[in-house]
């Protein structure tokens, strides 16, 4: 699917920025310490390619499910009830998309004309990755949202958030322990 694709290459995207990031930051660190001396550039870009990853992150994670949550409550519903509820959740997000898309583009609009400090670039850039986070998101929930209102959703995914009680493997139902 396309989602998916565009979801590995954002993968690939977000591996280059934390690259960049650890060979900037550690040749600063290099070049401070070994030599009295730094690129000021580094600092600057790491903070962006920082920004820009983990709002990259967030929408793989959101499309993969990988987010935070709880099903104390949902788990124990009807297949309806969690319909529902995951129904109303993303209409709940979706408009929370819509607030942040309205946000970041007005950050966007006042900040276009500013530069950065050090590399002279338009602020809009920074602002711009709430703008690309929230256009994205906003189709990654509505394709979830169509498939739940077009019935293509598995009752087993109704519930995407699978509590680890305190396991550190993440298992549900751990084996039970041998007795002695």
């Amino acid at each position: 699917m396309l989602i998916d694709r565009l979801c590995r290459l954002l993968s690939a995207v977000m591996v280059l920025f934390l690259a960049l990031m650890v060979v900037m930051v550690f040749g600063n660190v290099v070049l401070r310490y070994g030599f009295n001396s730094g690129i000021t550039v580094s600092e600057e870009l790491s903070r962006w390619l920082f920004v820009w990853m983990t709002f990259l992150g967030a929408l793989v994670a959101l499309r993969s499910h990988h987010h935070l949550g709880t099903d104390s409550l949902v788990a124990r519903l009807p297949v309806r009830g969690k319909k529902i509820c995951l129904g109303f959740t993303h209409l709940l997000m979706l408009y929370l998309c819509w607030l942040m898309f309205q946000g970041s583009l007005q950050q966007t609009k006042i900040n276009i004309g500013t530069s950065s400090a050090v590399m002279e670039l338009s602020m809009g850039w920074f602002y711009g990755a709430g703008l690309f986070f929230s256009v994205l998101a906003f189709l990654f929930i509505l394709d979830d949202f169509w498939r739940l209102v077009s019935g293509r959703l598995a009752d087993s995914e109704l519930v995407g958030i699978v509590e680890s009680d305190g396991m550190p493997t993440g298992d549900p139902h751990p084996a039970p322990a041998a007795s002695k």
